[in-house]
Order: structure tokens, then sequence, then C-alpha cells
């Protein structure tokens, strides 16, 4: 175990964000892309539990999500947010390359099942390509 074994508090993150004046609940798209997440990388499930590793995935996915979409609609900075993320992920001595890989399957799944969610797709491979060539 490392020291993020502990579930998720403070912030909550969104349940629902607004594209195109569309509501989009996130959880069902999270739910999804967690299942492909723990397909690529079944490691993590062992390394904090599976429900609190389950539990971190939705969470912090969820936030990605809604940042993306904020992003696409002018009112978030994602690559900053990104950013912090992944500052404070690789303090806790998580791998990046699971963030990169989780950005990649929120992409293909907001391409997939997500209705005008190209924009946001692509912000998410940008974030995913911009943090796999940090050094």
């Amino acid at each position: 175990m490392t020291r993020r074994s502990a579930p998720p508090s403070g912030w909550p993150p969104p349940g629902e964000a607004e594209l195109n004046g569309a509501v989009v609940a996130l959880g069902p798209l999270c739910e999804e892309i967690a299942d492909n997440y723990f397909q690529r990388f079944p490691t993590d499930l062992d390394r904090y539990g599976a429900d609190v590793a389950r539990a971190w995935e939705i969470h912090d996915t969820r936030h990605l999500l809604s940042w993306a979409i904020g992003a696409e609609e002018g009112r978030v900075d994602l690559e900053g947010q990104i950013g912090w993320l992944a500052r404070v992920l690789e303090a806790r001595s998580f791998p990046l390359d699971h963030l990169v890989g989780n950005l990649e399957l929120a992409a293909a799944v907001i391409d997939e099942r997500l209705d005008r969610g190209t924009g946001v797709a692509g912000r998410l491979r940008a974030a995913a390509a911009t943090l796999h060539q940090r050094p």
C-alpha cells in the first residue's frame, strides 16, 4: 500500500457539467472509464485496495471530465488543473503514465458516448500528450 490508501475526501467532484447548453451526467461516463482503466492498470487494485482504487479513479476522473468540459466552454484552464493534479499525484508516488492513460481512455469514452464531445476528447488527448512529454 502507498500513502494514498484512504478514500477520497475534501472537495467533492461535480456530478454533472454543462456542454453546449446540455447537462452531461459525469457518473456513468466515469464508471465506464474506470472499468477500462483497471483493465489497463490492474496493479492499482492491489496497490491501493480495490474499493479505494476505484473510488479515487472515479473521483479524479469526474474532476478531469468537468475540467475538460469547462475548458471547452471557455471557463477552465485545463492545462493548469491537470498540471496541479499531476504534481499532487507525483508527490504521492502515483505513476504519471497512469494519469496519461486515464486521459486517453477518457477521450475514447467521450468520443464514443458524448454527442458534441469531439472538442472535449481532443482536449483530453492534448493534455495526455503534454503530460507524456513532461520531464
